[in-house]
């Protein structure tokens, strides 16, 4: 479950846990309705940001507490803790307590607490966020590689979007306590349903441009300049009226200023990231966010054209919908990469 600050993740975990009641709808864990069930009875362990690890107990007692209150025989509590400790290699810190501990340490022992249960499922409350982002991002291999062994159905909630769609199979986007969209974090990225999943996925995020439709031209013209467009397309855009155009920052190119079909700008500002330079554009109100190969530069306020391939495009009507995106296999975004490797260049559209 992604999404910002506020949009309902920890709400809907904790009603799934049981630590809150629905208002309306039920909760089925398979065909079990245990929307009445007390959390204790549900079948399913919970990780808390907060870790919630007992500091007088050591880490065996704090990984054994949920056998030990099913009262499972003490011999089996133990080897189900030597059996967990070893499938997350912390077996050396059983003897320790968690102030000795450092932080991803400590999201382990958390976690072995949840996995030595064997519940049914697995509900995670943004586990990683007091991590650095060195071990954030190490822990995230680990968790999906984890997820994968055991096969048990796990519902992460963050805010962090590269969590999301590096670890999940699938992604449920919610906004202001309304599910947006909820498919595969290719189908997220790709065939955004709302203007809102659209700039929340993705880093840099997509590039939002207001314009008007010219029938006459058969374009959307983005501050003076026509956007020409598919006959298919563009009838599409007219029957939803749309307003807006995005479109993704490795989908647009720098070029010189003046270009036929190039939308006139002037530079922002120059970021090098490495291997690649993100280059912010202002045309006319808008700034957009391209990204382009190392060592490109230019001075604040140097004019340049923008390229946009209308294919790649996506477009919005006024309440935020899309009305009209792109099925863009990732081989197809960058032509010039594609046929280097000699592989097909080939876009398909859709039209909602």
């Amino acid at each position: 479950m992604l999404g910002p600050s506020g949009c309902g993740k920890t709400t809907a975990l904790r009603i799934l846990a049981g630590l809150e009641l629905p208002d309306a709808g039920r909760v089925l864990l398979g065909d079990r309705d245990v929307t009445r069930l007390q959390p204790r009875d549900r079948d399913v362990a919970m990780v808390f940001q907060s870790y919630a690890l007992y500091p007088h107990m050591t880490v065996a007692e704090n990984i054994a507490y949920p056998l030990d209150l099913r009262h499972v025989e003490k011999t089996e509590r133990k080897r189900a803790v030597q059996e967990v400790a070893e499938l997350l290699e912390i077996g050396h810190l059983l003897d320790r307590r968690p102030k000795q501990l450092s932080g991803g340490q400590r999201q382990r022992i958390a976690l072995a607490r949840a996995i030595v249960r064997d519940p049914q499922a697995f509900l995670m409350d943004e586990p990683l966020s007091n991590l650095d982002a060195k071990l954030r991002a190490s822990m995230r291999g680990e968790l999906k590689r984890l997820q994968k062994r055991l096969g048990a159905t796990t519902i992460y909630v963050t805010h962090d979007q590269a969590e999301a769609t590096t670890m999940a199979d699938l992604v449920a986007v919610l906004h202001d306590g309304v599910l947006e969209q909820l498919g595969p974090p290719l189908e997220i990225y790709d065939r955004p349903a709302t203007r809102f999943v659209a700039t929340f996925v993705g880093s840099p995020p997509l590039n939002v441009l207001p314009g008007i439709l010219d029938a006459e031209r058969r374009a959307f013209v983005v501050t003076g300049t026509p956007v020409p467009l598919a006959e298919t397309v563009f009838e599409a855009c007219r029957q939803h009226r749309v307003t807006e155009l995005g479109v993704r920052p490795e989908d647009l190119a720098i070029c010189g200023p003046g270009e036929a079909a190039a939308l006139p700008g002037e530079v922002y500002v120059v970021e090098p990231l490495g291997n690649e330079t993100l280059v912010q554009v202002r045309i006319g109100d808008s700034v957009v966010a391209l990204l382009v190969g190392r060592g490109w530069d230019a001075p604040i306020g140097a004019p340049v054209g923008v390229a946009l391939e209308p294919s790649t495009a996506c477009f919005f009507d006024p309440d935020g919908r899309s009305a009209v995106h792109r099925i863009d296999r990732p081989e197809a975004r960058r032509p010039d990469r594609a046929a280097a490797r000699g592989e097909p260049q080939t876009r398909e559209r859709s039209v909602l």
